[in-house]
């Protein structure tokens, strides 16, 4: 295989995992766009649209179709795994951002570290911790109507351009995350749609911002998301093996470190074709 196509492949996994924080609770598609080294360049691609237009579309085009393809297949098991086996697959998702995190540090830390840019990481972490708990207290169960769904679909967006935050956390919390699972297996437009274009309007309106602070603030903005990431990551790790035996905490352990030897492989893939 050329380094072209496994350049093209590289990308088209990254959007299917990508493509994951949009559907699965507890995960961030901006954080592993983070992790995977591409998330400055998805921000300053929709912050200015008309700037190398055809050669970031061409670069986008396999990320979007694995995000996409990540989203339609996950829709039609993440409520049976999750259901059945939540513990042992967040385990993975564990293991992945581990595998990661040594080389999203090093990318924080590109232009320099400084005693602030720790002070910003240690305070972000701490505050996304006490958010990311009491969060599931600051939302009900809501009607579900085309404004709610452009709701969600703003949420959802917000995955992508704030690093860490899980939308569908919040879409559990808003009791409408199995109705959009649901939407998304049935093809159903009339919860597609607003999704689509509440996403749609919250990026054109936070990308650019997103982009400012990068080009003035690269450093501190990274250690921020590193904040989150790391309060995320915390937040997702399992606590119920209620009914567990050696074979399901083995389960854990193998799936902890499949995770991890997959985030550092596709750091290491990131390294060599960056």
């Amino acid at each position: 295989m050329s380094n072209a196509m496994k350049d093209w492949f590289l990308r088209f996994v990254k959007g299917m995992f990508i493509g994951s924080g949009f559907i699965l609770p507890g995960v961030s598609g901006g954080a592993l766009a983070a992790i995977f080294g591409i998330y400055e360049r998805i921000i300053s691609f929709l912050a200015h649209l008309t700037r190398n237009f055809k050669e970031n579309v061409l670069y986008f085009i396999p990320v979007g179709l694995g995000g996409v393809f990540g989203i339609y297949l996950l829709s039609f098991g993440v409520s049976f795994l999750l259901g059945n086996y939540e513990t042992i697959i967040l385990w993975f998702f564990v293991g992945c951002i581990i595998g990661t995190a040594p080389a999203l540090w090093r990318e924080a830390g590109k232009e320099g570290r400084d005693t602030k840019d720790l002070t910003i990481l240690v305070v972000t972490f701490v505050l996304g911790i006490l958010f990311l708990f009491f969060g599931q207290n600051l939302f009900g169960t809501v009607d579900q109507n085309f404004f709610t769904w452009m709701i969600a679909g703003g949420l959802i967006a917000l995955g992508i351009i704030v690093p860490g935050l899980s939308p569908s956390n919040f879409l559990v919390y808003m009791g409408m995350y199995k109705a959009m699972s649901d939407g998304i297996k049935s093809m159903d437009f009339g919860i597609l749609l607003p999704i689509a274009i509440g996403g749609l309007v919250c990026i054109l309106a936070l990308s650019k911002v997103m982009d400012a602070i990068f080009q003035s603030h690269f450093s501190k903005l990274f250690h921020f998301i590193l904040g989150i990431v790391f309060a995320s990551t915390i937040m997702i790790i399992p606590t119920d093996y209620v009914g567990f035996g050696w074979m399901q905490y083995g389960l854990c352990l193998v799936m902890l470190i499949a995770g991890a030897l997959l985030g550092k492989w596709m750091s290491s893939l990131e390294e060599k074709y960056k």
